[in-house]
């Protein structure tokens, strides 16, 4: 009986001593770790950080690119784009933009209009130099003659349709694609998700993390849907060619301006494929938060009704627009509509929600430029 005591005494012993310390535990231990923050948090909140991180290096590759980016006009009436590659203030383009004249008008990020003079132009190889020389000591684009890989993800600036300082997004999905569109050959080109529309044509295609040139934005398909550049270092050499010894006299292709409607990028564009350009670069805008691009194609209308502090309020909980479907119509009425669903991701107390809905946009011409001029919006 007395060893029965003695080992009922020890487990009673042994109880009490875990109880204790269960006690400790559960009143200091516990109350500490409830005040830490989740792991789980921790890397929804990183990863939050990450993207935003992320979006910031974006708009600022664009914003730096875009201040190099011009919109070419010629005499003749051909509408393209242009990026300053050196101090000389030498604009790389493409040959079909300045067939067929000498002096050209080159209007920058900031619209200032200056005059620009063709310096060099392959009668084969779909590329052109035009010297600006108030652009002369301005920092260029930085080049990249290596050759890009599938995947790689690229912004294509230009001003397509004449809308300055456009950016589309894509990925290289091709390489080493060779075609003719007489009177040029394209060998060795790079195939990219990103459309090349009329007047994106001589823009530089940018690589989005190093926001180095990596091609010449050249030509479309008829849907719009993918496009080609030339590598930057298949030119190069010819290029600075021309910026060392000018061309005294250019070679006489304005014969081939009859051929320029089987290009991709010079087919006619009537005012639907004008306002479904408008409202897509409309939502391109607010995904990469520049607002004040969106804000401009606003009607004027609009604008008077909606200050742009306000515009920009709406949206600064939207993490990004998905635009499923779009389609645009003349109705009866000749008025321009274009209908778009779309899903929007939205921060809620630190969650994000999604929503999707049908808008109706009015569109019409102000000052000859599209505009947004009335919306209908209704949740699905």
């Amino acid at each position: 009986m007395r060893v029965y005591w003695i080992i009922s005494s020890i487990i009673t012993f042994l109880l009490l001593g875990v109880g204790v310390y269960g006690f400790y535990f559960i009143s200091e231990y516990v109350p500490g770790q409830l005040d830490t923050p989740s792991t789980i948090l921790d890397t929804d909140l990183e990863e939050s950080v990450d993207d935003e991180a992320q979006q910031r290096e974006i708009t600022e590759v664009i914003h730096e690119s875009q201040k190099l980016v011009v919109k070419i006009e010629t005499p003749i009436g051909h509408l393209g784009s242009g990026f300053l590659y050196n101090d000389l203030g030498d604009i790389i383009t493409n040959a079909h933009v300045v067939t067929g004249t000498e002096n050209v008008t080159v209007i920058t990020a900031d619209s200032r209009q200056l005059s620009g003079t063709v310096i060099g132009i392959s009668e084969i190889i779909d590329v052109a130099v035009v010297r600006v020389p108030e652009l002369a000591d301005t920092p260029p684009l930085n080049l990249s003659t290596e050759k890009a890989e599938i995947g790689v993800e690229i912004l294509a600036l230009g001003s397509p349709f004449g809308l300055e300082n456009t950016v589309t997004t894509g990925i290289i999905s091709g390489v080493n694609r060779s075609f003719e569109l007489p009177p040029y050959h394209y060998d060795d080109v790079y195939q990219i998700s990103a459309p090349i529309a009329q007047g994106n044509s001589g823009g530089p295609l940018i690589h989005s993390k190093t926001g180095e040139v990596l091609g010449i934005n050249s030509a479309g398909t008829e849907q719009g849907t993918i496009g080609f550049s030339i590598p930057i270092g298949n030119v190069i050499d010819l290029i600075e060619v021309w910026s060392r010894e000018p061309m005294t006299s250019l070679p006489n292709l304005d014969l081939y301006e009859e051929d320029y409607h089987y290009r991709g990028d010079f087919r006619e564009f009537n005012d639907e494929d004008m306002a479904t350009y408008v409202v897509g670069y409309f939502f391109d805008s607010l995904n990469y938060r520049d607002y004040i691009t969106a804000y401009s194609l606003l009607g004027s209308s609009l604008q008077t009704s909606t200050s742009y502090q306000s515009f920009r309020a709406s949206y600064l909980n939207t993490r990004s627009i998905t635009v499923d479907n779009i389609q645009a119509k003349t109705t009866d009425g000749n008025s321009l509509e274009v209908t778009v669903v779309i899903t929007t991701e939205e921060r809620e107390g630190g969650n994000s929600t999604f929503r999707s809905y049908k808008i109706i946009y009015t569109m019409g011409y102000e000052n000859d430029q599209m505009k947004i001029l009335t919306i209908d919006e209704t949740p699905l």
